[in-house]
């Protein structure tokens, strides 16, 4: 319970930083974005409950289960989750998180030296940790993204004036889909266990699909594309 307390005030803690930051570069009314803090919070704390019994039905979170094969990996609470375990029941690897510690100086410190050297080229430390502890089918998609915004800024830098920004609010808008349509999906779940006559999965066309994971990273990279044409388009 400690853990999960903690874990949550530090997500949401960054979440209000954020939005700080962003009210005070767009020019917003402090005390205004300060009332809409705690509504959000407020609206989080009655909405989450209920979205994450519905995931956990459809999906499952984080263990691999009969019921759910294929769950939803969750990495941040897993790891939340693992350290809480280890701390309350003495098991924590305390020589990982050494070795874990002394590779994140090393490669602050040579960033430090990229960066005294001149050099562009560097490796920030928590995107190394992130992609160190991320499934490799998140860090594969961060990797597409984050090589597609370089290919944007490299041509912002040729034709000054491109309208960058669009193809970063389209990027956050695909995010915002995913987890809507993913919440959507799991919505017939809870109703199959309200009423036994509806499918348990009502929107499912075939139980092995014909050409497995081709279509979806066909779809993937079409999304790419267009995100990148639609980063670089003149305004």
């Amino acid at each position: 319970m400690t853990g999960a307390v903690v874990c949550c005030a530090a997500a949401m803690g960054g979440d209000n930083l954020q939005d700080l930051k962003t009210g005070h570069i767009v020019g917003a009314t402090p005390w205004k974005q300060q009332v809409m803090q705690v509504v959000g919070v407020a609206t989080g704390a009655l909405v989450i409950a209920p979205v994450l019994t519905l995931l956990q039905r459809k999906y499952g979170l984080g263990e691999l289960t009969v019921e759910h094969p294929h769950p939803l990996t969750a990495p941040q609470a897993t790891l939340m989750a693992s350290l809480a375990n280890g701390v309350f029941g003495g098991t924590l690897p305390w020589g990982m998180i050494a070795l874990g510690a002394v590779i994140a100086v090393l490669v602050i410190a040579w960033n430090r030296r990229q960066e005294q050297a001149g050099n562009a080229f560097r490796i920030p430390v928590l995107a190394f940790a992130l992609g160190a502890y991320l499934p490799i089918r998140l860090s594969a998609a961060i990797l597409a993204g984050g090589l597609v915004a370089g290919l944007v800024k490299r041509k912002e830098k040729a034709h000054p004036g491109l309208e960058s920004q669009a193809g970063l609010l389209c990027a956050a808008g695909l995010v915002t889909g995913e987890a809507l349509m993913g919440i959507a999906l799991a919505v017939p779940i809870a109703l199959s266990g309200l009423w036994p006559s509806v499918s348990p999965d009502p929107l499912m066309i075939f139980d092995i699909p014909p050409w497995g994971g081709w279509p979806g990273l066909a779809v993937w990279g079409a999304v790419g594309v267009w995100l990148y044409l639609r980063a670089v388009r003149q305004p």
